[in-house]
């Protein structure tokens, strides 16, 4: 049964981070948090690092030391820890098949706002079906007084050209659980220009937007029928679509983006939209996989 939220913690702020966001969104959710450590204890002998003994320590110290935390913070909530001799994207991979969402930490781009996407979250969000959430050691991840996510509306991008139920479901519950808006977005670029010197003329535009808009607002009509108290905001616009999500989510609570489910071993997982919005976006990013 998908009865629980999991959270990888490795100790860097990033991760309690997202152990603070996670805490949120399992009493959001009314299941259980299971805080994660995961590592490989054995390591070559002629390298000069702490003992196998000393990490494992060090890492159950960690999950207490977190979870006597959000417990102090959410006495309603159920914590439970688990530390594992293991890789840690394997072994968070295993767990997802039990878990309503698997969130991560994910490390800022120095001076420049954005995500470090490294190995272990790039693996899970390409091996998992459930969501993945990646969440950054901002403002809206730090422990908050009320305990509840920031009031903020949310963000999806849509893409109106392939089926999404599995991404605007997602979105949708999530808005109707914060009692929040819920805002959807589509860009699209204009194909190439035909012909030196060739030009679009306005009226062009405009048509591609409006059908570009009624295309969104059939996407959406049936979730707005099912969530009549979720308050939706629908834009489709000609733009770049990761640069119109990045800037568009820099004031929201979570930015929801999809990943097709691919079937092959060989190829990217994550497409081209999505893996620009976990490098480069502020806010939290859920990674829904759909068909």
């Amino acid at each position: 049964m998908n009865d629980r939220i999991v959270v990888g913690l490795d100790g860097s702020a990033e991760s309690l981070a997202a152990a603070h966001w996670a805490a949120r969104e399992a009493l959001l959710r009314g299941v259980p948090l299971h805080l994660v450590h995961a590592e490989e204890w054995a390591s070559p002998r002629d390298l000069p690092v702490p003992t196998s003994e000393v990490r494992r320590r060090w890492a159950q110290a960690l999950l207490n030391e977190t979870a006597e935390g959000l417990r102090a913070s959410h006495p309603e909530l159920e914590v439970d820890i688990r530390s594992i001799d293991g890789r840690p994207a394997a072994e968070l991979i295993g767990m997802a098949a039990a878990a309503h969402m698997i969130v991560l930490g994910s490390r800022g781009l120095g001076t420049v706002t954005g995500f470090v996407l490294g190995s272990v979250g790039m693996a899970v969000i390409q091996a998992t079906v459930r969501p993945v959430v990646m969440v950054r050691a901002s403002e809206d991840a730090v422990p908050r007084p009320d305990g509840r996510h920031a009031a903020r509306a949310l963000l999806v991008g849509v893409d109106i050209s392939r089926p999404c139920d599995a991404l605007l479901a997602f979105a949708f519950e999530e808005a109707a659980r914060r009692s929040c808006a819920l805002h959807a977005l589509h860009s699209w670029s204009l194909p190439p220009l035909v012909g030196y010197g060739a030009t679009y003329d306005p009226r062009v535009h405009a048509q591609l937007e409006m059908s570009a808009e009624a295309s969104l607002r059939d996407v959406l009509a049936p979730w707005r029928d099912k969530y009549p108290d979720v308050g939706v905001i629908a834009r489709a616009s000609i733009g770049h679509a990761p640069t119109e999500l990045i800037e568009r989510g820099v004031e929201s609570g979570l930015i929801v983006v999809g990943r097709r489910i691919r079937r092959s071993s060989i190829g990217a997982h994550i497409g081209p939209v999505t893996h620009a919005v976990l490098h480069h976006a502020k806010a939290p990013v859920a990674v829904i996989a759909h068909e």
